[in-house]
Formats: structure tokens, sequence, C-alpha cells
């Protein structure tokens, strides 16, 4: 089942990724006169010279499936001539797709979705995912069960002084130590009850100190406690949905390496961090196949250290220009900044989970 939602995955991406990259059908083998079937311009050659549709159009259900495998495989071969530069030209990609050398790339939001659902996909193939097997937070159960046995004690206590009251001859000394054992036996039953959530490593909320007076805060937490496989679910979920926002939570901190350098553009800051994250989520890919098919853990480790610095200092330096040196020092201060974007990233993910 996991294999089947993995490949509809990355039939997915493929033909979004196409979608986004303005692909249009290929030519069928049936004419339908000289003016566009779409917008009814006359037609000078191949395609029309206003809105782009071929000249000749398909309507069968052999050209739909022609259109899936050409989605997923060839990507209208843009997807070969970015892939290598991607990997090892990163920032000559960047440059020259800035630059408006674009015809024969794959556009940066395209590979960055396919991209994405790719990763998803080979992720949940190869059973990289988080857990989501917790049982629920008992603290409640924990905090009520307290309460009772405080309670309880209360009752024995009260029981104890009403006896010690009476002289020893009064028959009454009898019902109030019949209180007195009823209350021994319930605290037993409270503590038997309490025991296997404290060796859980359960408390009770007044000592865990979760909550905060603030409602949004509290109201997340209560989430968290009554079902955390469901939230680590949508935890997982938004993550997928809403990568996208690594992209406005990356852009300042990439403007603030080159603040002072005017022409260089918001937009072009833009285009490096989606290719840089394409690029991130292809080496993902990689090393999750590496590691399903039994390459060392240590080579699988190693290559994730130090692949995205080598990866970031080579874009920075292809890109802006830079001097090696200044490349990596920028690499340094980028690696910082991510840090950063991933905290705020989760945290937004978070508060969405607890609003939600």
């Amino acid at each position: 089942m996991g294999g089947m939602e993995a490949a509809g995955e990355l039939v997915t991406g493929a033909l979004l990724g196409r979608a986004m990259d303005h692909a249009t059908p290929d030519s069928g083998a049936h004419g339908h006169g000289r003016l566009c079937l779409n917008c009814g311009t006359a037609l000078i050659g191949e395609h029309c010279h206003h809105c782009g549709q071929p000249g000749h159009v398909h309507r069968s259900l052999h050209a739909v499936g022609h259109e899936i495998v050409h989605g997923v495989f060839h990507f209208e071969g843009k997807f070969w001539h970015t892939l290598p530069l991607l990997a090892w030209r990163p920032g000559d990609l960047t440059r020259r797709y800035i630059a408006g050398e674009r015809a024969r790339f794959v556009s940066p939001m395209a590979i960055f979705l396919f991209s994405l659902f790719a990763m998803f996909a080979v992720f949940s193939w190869v059973g990289v995912t988080p857990s989501t097997d917790l049982k629920a937070n008992t603290v409640k159960s924990l905090a009520a069960i307290e309460q009772e046995h405080k309670a309880v004690l209360e009752r024995r206590d009260d029981a104890i002084k009403d006896r010690d009251k009476l002289p020893a001859s009064d028959p009454d000394r009898v019902d109030e130590q019949e209180r007195i054992d009823d209350a021994n036996a319930r605290l037993k039953v409270l503590e038997a009850a309490a025991l296997p959530l404290r060796k859980a490593g359960e408390v009770p909320d007044s000592e865990k100190g979760s909550y905060t007076g603030y409602y949004f805060v509290d109201h997340g937490i209560e989430k968290w406690q009554k079902n955390p496989s469901l939230m680590l679910y949508k935890l997982q979920s938004s993550g997928y949905k809403f990568s996208w926002l690594l992209i406005p939570l990356s852009l300042p901190f990439l403007w603030l390496l080159f603040f002072w350098k005017r022409e260089f553009r918001l937009y072009d800051h833009a285009i490096f961090i989606i290719y840089s994250i394409a690029f991130m989520s292809l080496l993902f890919i990689v090393l999750s196949v590496g590691r399903a098919v039994g390459v060392s853990s240590g080579l699988i480790q190693t290559l994730g250290l130090f692949v995205p610095f080598i990866h970031i200092t080579r874009q920075l330096q292809q890109a802006y220009r830079l001097s090696w040196t200044s490349a990596i020092v920028r690499s340094v201060i980028l690696s910082v900044f991510i840090g950063l974007i991933l905290m705020l990233f989760v945290l937004i993910l978070l508060a969405m989970g607890a609003t939600g």
C-alpha cells in the first residue's frame, strides 16, 4: 500500500511540475485546419504564435497515457538538461535562469514541486517517517487519581480525629474505625492505579507546569496531550503541504548577506533558494534510497553533513561571482541562518497544528 502511495505521489509531482513549467501537449496525428483551436488565430507554423498551443491536438486515451509517461520520465527533456547543472554547477544554473536563459531548463518552481513530491514519495516507500505510534498522554487521569487520593486522605484524617475524641468505651468508635479502614483500602486501590502511570513518566498538571495561562498555548498543549499520534501526523502532513513556506522564510536571511549589493534583487535570491531546496530534496532522496539498499550509516551521515554545505558554497560562489573565501564565509553564516529558518518553520507548523 505504501509503495502504491509513493508511486502516486511521484506521478503527481512530475505532472504538477510539468504543468508549472508551462508544458503543452505533444502534437498528434490529426490536423484541424489553419486556425488555432484555442484562440482562433491563423496558424503560421506548428504552434500558434499568439497563445503557444500546438496546431495539432490529440484526442485519444493513448495520448493521455503518453502524457503521463512523458510527464514522469521526460519532463519535456528539460529535466535532464537541468539536473546535472543543479548538482554540479548550481550557481551557473541560477545565474543563467535569472539572465533569461530558460527554454532549455526546468523552471525553479517546477523542479521544486517535483523534488518535494518525489522526496515524500520515496520517504513513504523506504519508511523514513517519524513513528506516530504514540500512546495518548494520561496526565489528566493521573491528576484525577491524585485528586481523589487527597480527598480520601482528608476523610481518613477526619475519621481519625473523630475516633480519638470518643471514649474508649463508646460504641461509635467502631463506626469511625470502619471509616478509617475503608479509607485505607481505597488509598491502596488508588496507589495501585497511579503506579503504572508514574512509571511511564507521567506527572500531574500541577507538577508539570504545562499550562501557561494563555489560552492559545494551553489549547495546543491539551491537544498534544490528548492525542499525540494525531498531532504528529498533522505535523508531518503540514510539513509536506507547507514546504513552500521555506522560501519566504529564507528570503530575508539570504538578502542580509548581500543587502548592500544593489545588482542582486529579491527575485534573484528567491531563485537561488528554490533551486537550493530542490537540490536538497533530491539529495535526501538519494540518501534515503542508499540507506534502504544497505549503504553504511556512517557514509550516509557524512554525505548528509558535508554535501549540503559544499553545494551551498558552490552555488553562492557561482551565482554571485564570489571568491571562494567569501563564499565559504557566507556559507557558514547561511548554515546558522538555516537552523533558525527550520526552527521558525517547525514553530509555525506546531502553531497550525494547535489551532487547526
